[in-house]
Parts: structure tokens; C-alpha cells; sequence
């Protein structure tokens, strides 16, 4: 029996392993590690992280597939979307073992430019095959500026400002 909307789930389950995964393997060092650092006010609760990664994958992933299903797959117009899409999506689950595992200030904020970079361009390259696909990216990308900017805050605070001592040795 063939499921009919088997790829739409798929599409939206996909990225959301990887933030499963990721919050399995980073949940002590957010417990501990994270806690130490010094962290601006304006930051969003830690237990609003979860609900909105949620969303945003589900939103991600009901994108690729409108551009997947729209643009003919993996061999038509779609196929240079999708790869930019699961580039992002490479870069995405990659931050958090550098930021969290590693503890790695600089380079987490490194990455997640290069991120954001390629979250915009995957955006417009998606709303050029299917225009909700790429304003289902908007919402990830709004959030991501928030994440850069806090990733930047506690990098400086933490490893850039005179007197500290460099938060990896924490």
C-alpha cells in the first residue's frame, strides 16, 4: 500500500532529526557549560528553544517538499534549491556541536554566518520554484538573525571583552 503524502511527512519529519538527535547529545553541556557563560537579557528562555525549532524544521521541511513536488524532484528546477536546502540544513545541525560540544565561541559564530548566508539564498532560490515554499523560510530566517545576534553577544561577552577568560576553558 502507498502512503500519499509519504513525502510531505518524510520532508517534514527529516529536519527534525537532527534537532532531535542534537538536543539528546547537547542536553548536559546546556545544563552546565551553557549556564556559566555570560548571557544578554534579551535572550529567549531556554525552554522556548525546543517548541520553536520544532516549528521551524516542520516549516523547512513542508518547503523542501512544496519545491521538490512543484519544480519536478531531484531533475528538474528544483534540484539546485534542494541541494542549497540540504546544504543549510548540513550547516544547521552542524552548530551545535561546535557552540555546545565543543565550545567553540568563535567558530560557532563563523558557522552560523555561513549559515544564515545560505539559508537566504535557499530561500529566494525556493520562492523562485514555488512563492509559499520560499516565505515558509522567512520565519527561519527572522529567527536565525536572532540566534546569530545572540551567538555574537556571547562570544563577545564571553571570549572578546577585557578580563574574561575564554569561555571554552570554563
Amino acid at each position: 500500500m502507498v502512503i500519499p503524502h509519504l513525502p510531505a511527512i518524510g520532508a517534514v519529519v527529516l529536519p527534525n532529526v537532527g534537532g532531535w538527535v542534537s538536543s539528546y547529545y547537547n542536553r548536559e553541556s546546556i545544563k552546565t557549560w551553557y549556564e556559566t557563560l555570560k548571557r544578554p537579557d534579551w535572550r529567549p528562555p531556554n525552554k522556548a528553544f525546543a517548541p520553536v525549532w520544532t516549528s521551524l524544521y516542520c516549516g523547512m521541511g513542508y518547503a523542501s517538499y512544496l519545491v521538490w513536488k512543484h519544480g519536478d524532484g531531484f531533475n528538474g528546477i528544483a534540484k539546485g534549491p534542494l541541494i542549497l536546502y540540504s546544504t543549510q540544513l548540513a550547516l544547521n545541525w552542524a552548530w551545535s556541536p561546535i557552540f555546545f560540544g565543543a565550545h567553540e565561541l568563535k567558530w560557532s559564530l563563523v558557522e552560523i554566518a555561513a549559515l544564515d548566508i545560505n539559508v537566504a539564498l535557499c530561500a529566494f532560490a525556493f520562492y523562485n520554484v514555488h512563492k509559499p515554499a520560499g516565505l515558509l523560510m522567512l520565519p527561519y530566517l527572522a529567527w536565525l538573525g536572532l540566534a546569530t545576534a545572540l551567538n555574537y553577544v556571547i562570544y563577545r561577552d564571553n571570549v572578546l571583552l577585557p578580563g574574561k577568560k575564554d569561555a571554552k576553558d570554563n
